[in-house]
């Protein structure tokens, strides 16, 4: 692992070391985050996949007595039975915070239920009525798939974004920090022992000439 290009000395080494802790706590912060976001993340997954397949299996319901509708009544007659929707839907959009991360959340406004049957009866088929009535109620669930959905896309974005940050911190920054305070560690003892065997053959040295210098008397 390769070190980081400073100057071997005690303020470095400080400064380092202050380095050294605060990404190491980050690391745990950013890992203990993305646990987190990850047992969400697979909670909205289970959500989704409950409503996929109820939504799923509604709709294919629905599209069945559409199909019988069109085999009993002409298409002229569905065409002019489904030409004038008669509900209404009011969406109330906004924004909730799952994990820090900003996403959508939609609700439908309750409302007056009118007649969701806009056409006479004659002419049409009970499995018209069927399929408009079921559509209808699968209203509110396509919303909230539509959410979940939007939630787990998002999630998933950014659990692989704090993924990419706690890499980085644990096989690049961490040890290249621990690499480089062992070097200038290293250094600095490297120098204290210079200094002390300098010292030391200073100390000889004076040690020699003074005497030298008492022998003459």
């Amino acid at each position: 692992m390769s070190r980081l290009a400073v100057n071997p000395t005690r303020m470095e080494l400080r400064r380092l070391k202050t380095r050294l802790k605060t990404a190491t706590r980050g690391h745990k912060l950013l890992k203990d985050k993305s646990d987190e976001m990850i047992r969400q993340f697979m909670s909205f997954i289970r959500e989704n996949k409950r409503l996929r397949e109820e939504v799923e299996g509604e709709l294919a319901e629905a599209l069945r007595s559409f199909m019988l509708a069109r085999a009993v009544s002409s298409s002229q007659t569905i065409e002019q039975s489904l030409c004038m929707p008669a509900l209404k839907a009011d969406v109330r959009t906004g924004m909730k915070n799952v994990m820090g991360v900003d996403v959508p959340s939609i609700e439908i406004v309750p409302q007056k239920q009118e007649d969701l049957l806009p056409y006479t009866f004659v002419g049409t088929s009970g499995d018209l009525d069927n399929a408009i009535l079921k559509i209808s109620a699968l209203m509110e669930k396509l919303l909230r798939l539509a959410e979940v959905e939007k939630t787990c896309n998002m999630l998933a974005d950014e659990i692989e974004k704090n993924r990419r940050r706690v890499n980085a911190l644990e096989y690049v920054m961490i040890p290249q920090l621990n690499e480089t305070i062992k070097y200038i560690i290293m250094k600095l003892d490297e120098n204290e022992r210079g200094s002390l065997i300098r010292l030391m053959k200073v100390k000889s040295m004076i040690a020699e000439r003074d005497g030298a210098t008492k022998e003459p008397e």
